[in-house]
């Protein structure tokens, strides 16, 4: 009598703590979306912030974009920005073009990689549009103009007067075609 009695504790403590785990587990959505938001961190909507919805134009400070572009392995790749800087006043949307060919005797992939300085400056630099978003598929010998737009925080420092915008675009055909 004992036994079963102990038994029977066990099987509802065994499926009492189940069904807790369970409506834990289910509450984990809804609550790492809270704290993400809450932290800023993982989710991509609290991280734009409005700075990035809407212009904030800064009539009365102009500073320098400069556009440099680099493939990774030569031979692979034609890739160039179409200007190489602009005048931009933070707080305005603007657009700019690079432009790549695949020069190899086969379709390609490729990737961008951004990088930009001076250092710590990536958060004041906002993109809404970058073809380094995704990899850009290319047939033989096939070239595009590629689209970047961009806005730079009215929050800039400053003492920053100029922002260089690079781009070394790597060759992932081999990577793309693997599993």
């Amino acid at each position: 009598m004992d036994r079963k009695r102990a038994n029977r504790k066990l099987i509802l403590g065994l499926l009492l703590m189940t069904a807790g785990s369970f409506a834990f587990g289910w509450a984990l959505v809804p609550l790492y979306d809270v704290f993400c938001r809450t932290v800023g961190i993982g989710n991509a909507e609290a991280k734009a912030g409005p700075a990035v919805a809407r212009e904030q134009v800064d009539p009365d400070r102009e500073i320098t974009i400069e556009f440099v572009a680099a493939p990774a392995s030569v031979g692979s790749f034609e890739f160039r920005p179409k200007v190489a800087s602009m005048r931009i006043h933070p707080g305005k949307l603007y657009g700019t073009e690079f432009f790549a060919r695949n020069l190899t005797s086969g379709a390609s992939v490729a990737q961008a990689v951004p990088s930009i300085s001076p250092g710590g400056i990536a958060q004041y630099f906002h993109k809404t549009e970058c073809f380094c978003f995704t990899p850009q598929k290319f047939g033989v010998d096939e070239g595009r103009d590629m689209p970047v737009r961009f806005i730079v925080d009215p929050q800039l420092p400053d003492n920053v007067d100029k922002i260089t915008l690079a781009y070394t675009f790597y060759d992932t055909t081999q990577n793309a075609s693997q599993p």
